[in-house]
């Protein structure tokens, strides 16, 4: 298909994973740093923020002061979003649902995820997260690419610029995405920033072509289009040739990336071929496309064809009011969906080498917003603490990190920053986050900007 001048091209602008070509070479990183632990990650994103007091950050102590003003000792004068700014009074509001100890790890988990509670022991649960942003928008951008204002590369831009491609026939970074209510997402959320745009995610569709115009058009079999992509990128070299510019040499790959993708993605994206106890495992909403049972299924599917990192966004967590109700329907529907996951990771042997997240970009209030009864209550924005959950990819599984105090609103022990939690899965797939930049404007940036320490004590 191309000449001997275009495949030299392509194997420059698609890095495998040996040679690791292009730009990161201009951070000095010709190869991983030191030893990997993962070579993949999967992120589970719960945009919304999920409330932690009600799924893992278990504080029984609230039931006796249900109602009761928050101390003022407690909440430090800490800033309050708009909607919670005007409030007279900040009641206590004790979570509804009841938790267990579960595996020999005895994690305390919420009878809301009960598949989740199955595979405890393969988690490391951390609930001393804390972030710097109050409101989504930020908060979300934070968590995707190191920043609180829009225009740098997102963590998986970072990992395909600095480690490349597994799979030379699928994208090194790919994008799902479940829920139609919510927080909206932005492409720039898996945009590349200031980094060439080759190492932007892609996003898969639910309906028609994953991919925008993957199919041949109406009268063109593949030979025609081969002959087509060739021809263009003749012309396209000649410019490239003249002007250098690497968003010509980015359309080159991505023309012969998109001719490839023709042939393994409808392979991919069709989970018919699964068999019915995989279906059992993550249940019959695995067959629907754009559900998020369905995307942790087709997750599990790129980790095995070596796609690089796999971002899921599950909208809906947002629950100012009326959060149990919401938490009800959404709890579920993605409870059964991550535990299977890391279960079927797990029976596969992809889990050793994959990393999986899951978690929101902030966390929610121990006081109310809105009406509060027992069994009606809602909960605002709060940055100050959280919980996320990591399995697999070298995190040490069976236990849970950091602690917090007795209303769930200040970190008491081993607190984790969005900088920490960056810092760490870059360690886990072989980068020191100090030394993989970019250099943009006349500054070297990276992921983790001035900050971040990987956090050890969770390293198996």
């Amino acid at each position: 298909m191309s000449t001997a001048v275009e495949t030299a091209a392509l194997a420059f602008l698609l890095k495998s994973d040996a040679s690791l070509a292009g730009a990161a070479t201009v951070a000095g990183m010709s190869r991983p740093h030191f030893a990997s632990k993962a070579k993949r990650v999967i992120y589970l994103f719960q945009s919304g923020a999920p409330s932690q007091i009600d799924l893992y950050d278990e504080k029984p102590g609230l039931r006796e002061l249900q109602g009761t003003e928050l101390p003022d000792s407690i909440r430090q004068g800490q800033r309050l979003t708009g909607m919670t700014a005007t409030q007279e009074s900040f009641p206590i509001a004790m979570s509804k649902y009841k938790f267990k100890r579960h595996g020999e790890s005895g994690a305390s988990i919420s009878e809301l995820l009960p598949y989740t509670a199955q595979v405890a022991d393969e988690l490391c649960i951390v609930r001393s997260m804390y972030t710097e942003a109050i409101n989504h928008d930020p908060a979300i951008t934070f968590f995707q690419t190191g920043a609180q204002l829009a225009g740098r590369p997102s963590m998986g831009s970072w990992l395909s610029y600095g480690l490349g491609s597994m799979n030379q026939n699928l994208p090194a970074f790919i994008t799902l995405t479940s829920g139609n209510q919510g927080q909206p997402l932005y492409d720039r959320l898996w945009g590349s920033g200031f980094l060439p745009s080759r190492y932007q995610g892609i996003k898969f569709q639910s309906t028609g072509d994953p991919v925008p115009f993957l199919s041949n058009p109406g009268g063109i079999d593949d030979s025609t289009r081969e002959r087509i992509v060739s021809d263009i990128n003749r012309l396209n070299r000649l410019k490239f040739d003249q002007t250098h510019d690497p968003e010509i040499a980015t359309r080159m790959a991505q023309y012969e990336l998109a001719f490839r993708m023709q042939t393994t993605v409808p392979d991919l994206v069709d989970v018919s071929q699964e068999t019915q106890s995989t279906f059992d495992l993550y249940g019959d909403e695995a067959k629907q496309p754009g559900t998020y049972a369905h995307n942790c299924l087709l997750a599990r599917r790129l980790a095995e064809r070596g796609v690089r990192f796999i971002q899921l966004f599950q909208r809906g967590w947002d629950h100012h009011q009326h959060l149990p109700q919401s938490m009800s329907l959404l709890a579920p529907a993605t409870d059964r969906a991550s535990a299977a996951l890391v279960f079927d990771l797990k029976q596969r042997g992809l889990l050793d080498d994959t990393l999986v997240v899951w978690g929101g970009e902030f966390g929610r209030t121990v006081y109310c917003q809105g009406s509060l009864t027992i069994e009606d209550y809602g909960r605002d924005h709060h940055p100050r603490c959280f919980t996320i959950w990591m399995a697999g990819g070298g995190i040490k599984p069976g236990m849970t990190y950091g602690a917090t105090d007795d209303f769930s609103y200040n970190i008491t022990e081993n607190p984790v920053h969005v900088h920490d939690f960056h810092a760490t899965m870059l360690h886990l797939l072989g980068i020191d986050h100090k030394r993989l930049t970019y250099r943009f404007q006349g500054r070297d940036f990276r992921l983790t900007d001035v900050h971040g320490n990987v956090v050890q004590d969770i390293l198996a």
